[in-house]
């Protein structure tokens, strides 16, 4: 379990603004509930925007995407690890490959497909088991466009659903890259620089970790 509970370059669950905020949730006694307490607040206070895409690693940064109050799937479920892992609870990223048969054509046109590669969510053992948690898509995003909103239980995997409320294709896994203790960057963004295109200002994934093992110094 001790990877999943010490701070890495990316969840900096012991940067200050982390830790008081992990503090708010410490009344739960019970680890399942201080869990599921803490998915429903990054669910919901930090807006979903697929948009909300920086080519800059502190982009990744917990306290980021705190001052910010939005992001896409990583940096939130980036946030969540870090709250758990700050709050005692064992947090692991996972990663996965989803096709998204309800994404707009803006969106489709921006990425040039459908599918979302990397998408991120959140792997706690809880109850002396593994369960899956995906805090991406907020509630009033969800009502927006007629989606079904994600709960989460501590017991139970909170996984994309695969239908909205009106019976329409939704989601769609297709690969899961596993389960990491810190975001697996390397990998990632060289996936999105060979699907996607290149990244702004020709960062490559190598650039990223350097960059980010250099500014962690200074946190």
């Amino acid at each position: 379990m001790e990877p999943f509970l010490q701070p890495t370059p990316f969840v900096t669950s012991t940067d200050p603004d982390i830790v008081a905020l992990a503090d708010q949730f410490q009344h739960e006694a019970d680890p399942r509930r201080r869990a599921v307490a803490i998915y429903y607040w990054v669910r919901d206070e930090i807006r979903y925007n697929p948009y909300a895409f920086d080519n800059h690693p502190g982009h990744l940064w917990p306290r980021v995407t705190l001052a910010q109050g939005e992001g896409w799937c990583v940096p939130k479920a980036v946030l969540m690890a870090a709250l758990c892992r700050a709050s005692g609870i064992p947090a692991g990223l996972g990663f996965a490959d989803v096709r998204n048969h309800l994404s707009t054509a803006k969106l489709r046109e921006t990425m040039k497909t459908d599918v979302f590669h990397y998408h991120g969510y959140v792997s706690l053992h809880l109850e002396g088991r593994w369960v899956k948690a995906t805090p991406a898509f907020n509630l009033s995003l969800c009502e927006k466009f007629n989606l079904k909103p994600l709960e989460f239980d501590g017991r139970s995997d909170s996984l994309y659903h695969p239908f909205d409320n009106l019976g329409q294709r939704h989601m769609e896994y297709i690969h899961d890259h596993g389960v990491f203790d810190d975001v697996p960057v390397d990998e990632m963004y060289a996936c999105f620089n060979r699907v996607y295109g290149s990244m702004p200002n020709g960062l490559q994934a190598e650039t990223w970790l350097n960059d980010v093992q250099n500014e962690t110094k200074s946190v």
